[in-house]
């Protein structure tokens, strides 16, 4: 097995990466839950704290439910990382073509690690949509209600929403006030029923918990939502991506000069100090992990917010009709952030941190201790 993966050495290095990677997830991923269960259940008026949310999980789903969504934060960890640093391996390539020294200024990672986070982005949206929607709903508790019954009286259950199980209550109280109206309609009610809106009983979409899965969410929301929350993504992406870049490379470099300051005679290049040990360099991407993470969390706590809203593809359609404005100054705009949240955007920050640190030290340092094993 060792001789096989020496003569191929991508093969060798994606399974590496792919191993850490999964480390890094399984070692994170109860941090990344609560994270996101603060991040969304926080309003304007009342905020969960760590303790409520982590009991609350307990009684819905026990302590499995720090899991929830953990195969597709893996899946979605695997391509979105490996398309972060095979980017960022890429653009530094060139950066580094012509020079005498294998050396990349930490301006030019600062760069490479925007575009690679861009990327990013892209890759990573779909599986963390289904993986959030997944971690909603290990807190949310689930009512027993009549979903053959309600199936019978609304058709459109079955076509729009698989598995969705509306508020009967809500919807009766929604008829008996529709039937006070003058029936010009011959069937007003059967009609509202074919709105996917109206599902609920309540004029109002459903929950993030009920449309968890793929298939409910194409037919519901459409085939863009599985992107939803791409532009705030791009921005914490690419700003993660740039501080991650340039601070490792920055403490790169200087763990090499300091290095260099014990080698007799002095070495003319930085490349002749040797490599730095894979402890150092694992630390040196904890850390960097940790900056990056408090200079996006803004972000990340915007697409949390986004991904954790339903929009039917009827709604979201005359929205583009009617040429609907997203309130908040440009950046809000550009970025896809609610101003109805700038009180809440640092939500979660002590645990993202701590996830991005300890995910980041751990690719790393696990990465690297698998590539010196193989080869």
């Amino acid at each position: 097995m060792g001789n096989l993966l020496q003569e191929n050495m991508f093969a060798g290095h994606a399974i590496a990466a792919a191993g850490s990677v999964a480390v890094a997830s399984s070692l994170t991923h109860p941090l990344d839950t609560l994270k996101t269960l603060l991040q969304v259940g926080a309003g304007s008026t009342q905020q969960l704290g760590i303790a409520q949310v982590v009991e609350r999980v307990r009684l819905v789903s026990g302590v499995s439910g720090l899991y929830s969504g953990f195969g597709l934060s893996t899946l979605g960890m695997i391509s979105g990382i490996g398309a972060r640093f095979g980017i960022y391996e890429i653009i530094t390539a060139f950066y580094k073509d012509g020079r005498e020294d294998n050396y990349v200024y930490v301006s030019e990672a600062l760069l490479a690690g925007i575009a690679a986070g861009a990327i990013e982005s892209v890759m990573l949206t779909p599986f963390e949509l289904l993986k959030l929607r997944r971690q909603v709903s290990a807190s949310r508790f689930k009512t027993s209600i009549s979903h053959k019954a309600m199936q019978e009286s609304t058709p459109p259950i079955s076509k729009l929403l698989p598995g969705y199980t509306p508020d009967i209550k809500a919807w009766n109280s929604t008829v008996g006030l529709l039937s006070t109206l003058s029936p010009k309609h011959p069937d007003m009610v059967g009609a509202l029923k074919q709105y996917p809106w109206m599902l609920t009983g309540s004029g109002r979409p459903p929950l993030a918990s009920d449309v968890k899965g793929p298939f409910n969410i194409i037919s519901l929301e459409g085939w863009s939502a599985l992107w939803k929350g791409l532009r705030p993504g791009i921005a914490r992406d690419c700003v993660f991506g740039g501080v991650f870049f340039s601070v490792w490379q920055f403490f790169h470099i200087a763990m090499l000069n300091w290095k260099a300051l014990d080698i007799n005679p002095p070495p003319r290049s930085i490349d002749e100090a040797g490599p730095v040990t894979p402890l150092a360099s694992s630390l040196a991407a904890g850390f960097s992990g940790t900056v990056a993470a408090a200079a996006s969390h803004s972000f990340d706590t915007a697409k949390s917010r986004s991904q954790c809203i339903v929009t039917p593809k009827y709604i979201a359609m005359e929205r583009k009709l009617l040429r609907w404005k997203a309130p908040g100054i440009w950046l809000e705009r550009v970025t896809g952030m609610s101003p109805a949240d700038r009180n809440i955007m640092f939500r979660g920050l002590w645990l993202r941190m701590a996830r991005s640190g300890i995910a980041s030290s751990a690719l790393v340092g696990s990465y690297l201790l698998a590539v010196e094993y193989l080869f």
